[in-house]
């Protein structure tokens, strides 16, 4: 696929320095963050929330909380881990208070992928059929891996499953879109 992919983009490094100076107030900085990390944290609350405008709540909410947590945050050279954290963090205080069961509509999924400029047209068909046919789990690990660049480990932690049972899922969900296709 040659959706964008955060890693192969911006450094662990660079995002790590941009957090930094987003402690000290530099509000060029956080615009550069959101910039590059935004559309990775949308399509994970996305896979989570399954409704659009619940996902841009979060998505506000992420980086108002990383604006306000930045100068506590601690580089451990996974700055995107963080802040994947903190929305998963968002996403789930907002299921609680909100109780949703509603399925992911096709149409947020489209709407998304729509505003997404650096995907093919086949790379836009593969991403849609894998969110119709992917149970609510794999769909995270596939948005997690295939379109923010997460490593199986970290998609391990971030979603507290055991490495092999990630790998899994993934390879079961791969399985499946090649069924299909």
């Amino acid at each position: 696929m040659t959706i964008r992919q955060f890693s192969n983009e911006y450094s662990n490094r660079e995002l790590d320095r941009l957090l930094r100076n987003v402690a000290d107030g530099d509000m060029e900085a956080f615009e550069q963050l959101y910039h590059e990390t935004h559309a990775s944290v949308y399509a994970f609350a996305l896979s989570i929330l399954k409704n659009s405008h619940d996902a841009q709540d979060v998505l506000h909410d992420c980086y108002l909380a990383v604006y306000g947590a930045a100068s506590g945050y601690r580089s451990s050279g996974k700055p995107m881990a963080w802040i994947i954290t903190i929305t998963k963090n968002l996403c789930l205080k907002q299921l609680r208070e909100r109780e949703k069961n509603a399925s992911l509509s096709l149409e947020d999924w489209k709407d998304h992928i729509d505003l997404c400029t650096n995907m093919t047209a086949d790379d836009k068909v593969v991403i849609e059929q894998c969110m119709e046919r992917l149970s609510d789990e794999e769909r995270q690990i596939v948005v997690l891996h295939a379109v923010a660049g997460f490593k199986h480990r970290q998609i391990s932690e971030m979603l507290d499953l055991a490495l092999p049972t990630v790998l899994s899922k993934y390879h079961r969900a791969i399985k499946k879109m090649r069924a299909y296709l």
